[in-house]
């Protein structure tokens, strides 16, 4: 296992391969398909940070806060993996999602020195892991707005790293 904390430095991607086990804690982002394009309009424009995005070494996790609780959406969804290269470039660290991503952002990952986890649908249990939420931005996309949640010990499985994935 290994353990990490937001804001997290390129060093500690650099080390992770496939079928790692991370224990990821601190504030994370969380977004998806309504959203993600929202940031990469922001990080092409220059805007994260006027608008209060951090996006270095941080994580997004690709779902909804609901009052149900938070659980992994498709990545490979066409407004999620899009988004992926031009987020990793802009400081994101870790994606967290579920299913198979293709082999050009698998290379963009690697060439950003990001990489993507996969996190079984368990909402319950990231339910007693989470701790805080804050809205961060686009309040009119309701629970698909972009959030920050503070988690500890939330686990993931390494799915590409270094320019490998085990898709």
């Amino acid at each position: 296992m290994i353990k990490t904390t937001t804001p997290i430095p390129p060093d500690v991607t650099r080390r992770l391969h496939i079928g790692d086990v991370v224990s990821i804690s601190g504030w994370i982002y969380c977004g998806r398909d309504a959203v993600l394009p929202k940031l990469v309009e922001l990080a092409k424009k220059g805007e994260l940070e006027a608008n209060g995005i951090h996006l270095e070494g941080s994580v997004i996790f690709h779902t909804a806060v609901s009052p149900a609780g938070v659980g992994p959406t498709s990545s490979n969804k066409l407004e999620i993996e899009s988004s992926i290269p031009a987020l990793s470039k802009a400081g994101v660290r870790i994606h967290l999602g579920k299913g198979a991503i293709s082999e050009a952002t698998v290379h963009s990952l690697h060439e950003n020195g990001a990489v993507f986890a996969i996190i079984p649908p368990v909402t319950a249990l990231l339910g007693t892991k989470t701790y805080e939420q804050e809205l961060v931005a686009f309040p009119e996309l309701g629970m698909e707005a972009l959030y920050r949640v503070k988690v500890e010990d939330y686990q993931a499985i390494i799915a590409s790293a270094n320019g490998e994935s085990i898709y």
